[in-house]
């Protein structure tokens, strides 16, 4: 599982960065982990605000920062997707 983050760096991406390690750690999934903060890449997967959450490439939520809890429910239902 590839998880990305994307923004340039405001305390709202970091906050992010820092829930989604916290979320991989506490879940004890084999995920890669990377951090986007080039304008151009974020602007090519069609994000208009961040930050932002990719997973295996595909955009799940911008604009805002999501609890341990939800981004636990959003990577848990990612995992069943690729598990079907």
């Amino acid at each position: 599982m590839l998880i990305q983050v994307f923004g340039p760096g405001c305390v709202n991406c970091l906050t992010l960065e820092k829930r989604v390690k916290q979320t991989i750690a506490s879940l004890e999934i084999d995920a890669q982990y990377s951090k986007i903060e080039d304008f151009q890449v974020i602007m090519a997967y069609g994000i208009m605000r961040t930050p932002a959450l990719a997973i295996n490439g595909k955009v799940v939520f911008q604009g805002r920062v999501p609890t341990v809890n939800e981004l636990k429910e959003i990577i848990n239902g990612e995992l069943d997707v690729s598990s079907n």
